[in-house]
């Protein structure tokens, strides 16, 4: 039985790749130079320019224990902001975020 379990999950994995080629649906990697350049705009000011934070209560991102999180959790924490920190949702774009974030994972 786990061989047909195998054999189905290798298959849907298959299909599924196979639709997004077929839909044109590109998978691009997020930007660490330009979310560098987006976090000096946007974040520097208050994160400070390293990522060790500025302000009090800020996170160090130097650390990155805050950065363990998973993408989405990061992305709709930025989007929705979180006490002194505005949100950002209309500000930046998905894609800006996640570009923000790699940058920020390099910082470690």
């Amino acid at each position: 039985m786990k061989r047909d379990e195998r054999r189905i999950k290798t298959g849907a994995v298959l299909v599924a790749a196979a639709l997004m080629c077929i839909s044109g649906v590109e998978a691009h990697a997020a930007d660490p130079v330009k979310g560098r350049e987006l976090y000096t705009t946007h974040c520097a000011m208050c994160h400070g320019k390293s990522g060790h934070g500025v302000m009090p209560g800020t996170p160090n991102f130097t650390r990155g224990d805050v950065l363990l999180r998973p993408d989405n959790v990061l992305l709709n924490g930025i989007k929705v902001g979180k006490g002194a920190m505005p949100a950002y949702y209309g500000i930046l774009t998905d894609r800006e975020i996640l570009d923000i974030i790699a940058f920020l994972r390099s910082l470690r």
